[in-house]
């Protein structure tokens, strides 16, 4: 009788600290390394400023339900790192970070794997939106692709400002 009770309370411990790690809402797991499939933005990227290279995006989940994105950009020649720290809302799949002067949602697609990350906010005075595919791994998914047009044309986004860049696996300074 006391081996069967330890096992339940056991089992309880273990759902209780598994409840702890679970990722926010009811999203799976959102830990981890995630490769951007294509982006869009309400910037007309025929400047030549769009972001043809990018590297893997590592997600860790915080305790409470926060998220800490950590971002990894090339820029003058150099790799340089950046934490953005997603702060859990009230309302399902909706962060805010850098103050609440920018909102992100996570959206899950119908492809196992696949999400689109959207943030509306505000840069320098003005308006400003943009999404991302990403994916666990760097291969392109069509079906998930089409998804995330269909999801940027939703959200009034030209089809001409979807680009695919190339997917790096590291930043090496020095390297281009």
């Amino acid at each position: 009788m006391k081996s069967l009770l330890l096992t339940i309370l056991l089992l309880g411990l273990v759902a209780v600290l598994k409840a702890q790690e679970a990722p926010p809402d009811d999203l799976e797991d959102f830990s981890g390394i995630w490769y951007t499939q294509a982006m869009v933005s309400d910037r007309n990227h025929t400047d030549g400023k769009r972001p043809m290279k990018v590297f893997p995006m590592t997600v860790i989940a915080l305790e409470g339900g926060s998220l800490e994105a950590q971002l990894t950009f090339w820029d003058n020649g150099h790799c340089h790192m950046k934490k953005i720290l997603m702060h859990k809302t009230d309302e399902p799949h909706k962060y805010t970070a850098f103050k609440g002067k920018k909102t992100i949602y996570i959206q899950e697609t119908s492809v196992k794997g696949y999400y689109i990350l959207y943030c509306e906010g505000q840069r320098h005075g003005r308006s400003h939106r943009k999404g991302k595919l990403i994916g666990t791994n760097s291969e392109k998914n069509p079906e998930a692709m089409e998804e995330f047009k269909k999801f940027a044309m939703s959200k009034g986004f030209r089809e001409e400002n979807i680009i695919v860049p190339e997917q790096l696996d590291q930043c090496v300074s020095g390297s281009n």
